[in-house]
């Protein structure tokens, strides 16, 4: 395979579409390499709850501790180091996954600002304001960028503010691009909603019969409750189950609600990308990487 003739395939869409299932048909069909990105699966001992599969090799799965820091320029680098290993093996890259920053930043080379030794404190202090303070700060300091993030995520709310507060500058005017080197194919999994919202809570359902409350239970008692990691849609509730602030169903009716809220938001997130082939079935999807394959 040439260089100029390397390709990756990315599958995307919301939580419980089916992406790691399609990645895997490809990767078998294909001679293909998977690469989660997923910004929770990449925590050691969050099984369950961040939905892994364990049936099979992916890279970025298991990687640290729930104690440690992990980027998107991490992610970046790592990713893209995969990339080029894969290729030099005659293999396709595919990556799977939700989380749309850390895929595009592989995907549409982003080059993002390190503040990591100067934001440390900053960062610390941050941590401790609610989405709606932080988001309320970053619409007075970069109302460009408050325009577009998700006013919900609240890493991507402090890392915004990071930027914005020690560069002096738009966090969005700081995300310039390289041309990566590959070709790439991004192919969404449409799903009807309504469908995927029944899907999920049948999931959920199925998480706390595996065992989910003993998994948390589990974590806390060996790090501390407050960890961002943790602060993740079926730990968060969880949590707040074990320190009897609300009931077992009330933590699974929580978790289903802002799941269904987080479907919305990777929607909306993904819908914006005029570069994703949307496709119902998986038969259409290995069409599309057939063509592309051949081009």
């Amino acid at each position: 395979m040439k260089k100029t003739d390397n390709k990756v395939i990315a599958i995307v869409g919301p939580t419980g579409s089916g992406k790691t299932e399609w990645a895997k048909r490809l990767a078998v069909k294909f001679n293909g390499k998977i690469i989660s990105a997923d910004s929770r699966q990449i925590y050691r001992g969050m099984d369950i709850g961040t939905g892994k599969d364990k049936s099979f090799k992916q890279a970025l799965v298991d990687i640290i501790e729930p104690t440690k820091k992990f980027t998107v320029c991490d992610y970046q680098q790592i990713a893209n180091s995969l990339v080029d290993q894969y290729f030099n093996m005659h293999a396709i890259p595919i990556f799977a996954g939700g989380t749309g920053l850390y895929l595009y930043a592989v995907l549409y080379g982003y080059v993002i600002p390190s503040l990591q030794k100067e934001s440390e404190k900053l960062r610390q202090n941050l941590e401790k304001l609610s989405e709606v303070k932080l988001f309320s700060q970053l619409q007075k300091l970069d109302p460009d960028t408050a325009k577009k993030i998700d006013q919900r995520n609240k890493r991507r709310l402090i890392r915004a503010l990071e930027y914005v507060m020690l560069a002096d500058e738009p966090f969005l005017r700081a995300q310039k691009k390289l041309k990566p080197k590959f070709k790439t194919l991004i192919i969404g999994i449409k799903t009807d909603r309504e469908t995927l919202y029944s899907k999920i809570d049948a999931k959920i359902d199925q998480m706390i019969k595996d065992g989910l409350v003993e998994e948390v239970r589990a974590l806390i008692s060996k790090y501390q409750s407050d960890l961002p990691a943790l602060n993740t849609i079926g730990y968060k509730e969880i949590i707040d189950y074990l320190r009897d602030k609300i009931s077992l169903k009330e933590a699974v009716t929580k978790i289903k609600t802002n799941t269904h809220a987080y479907v919305r938001r990777q929607e909306t997130w993904f819908r914006k990308n005029k570069d994703i082939k949307w496709v119902s079935r998986y038969e259409d999807a290995e069409k599309l990487v057939k063509k592309f394959l051949r081009s």
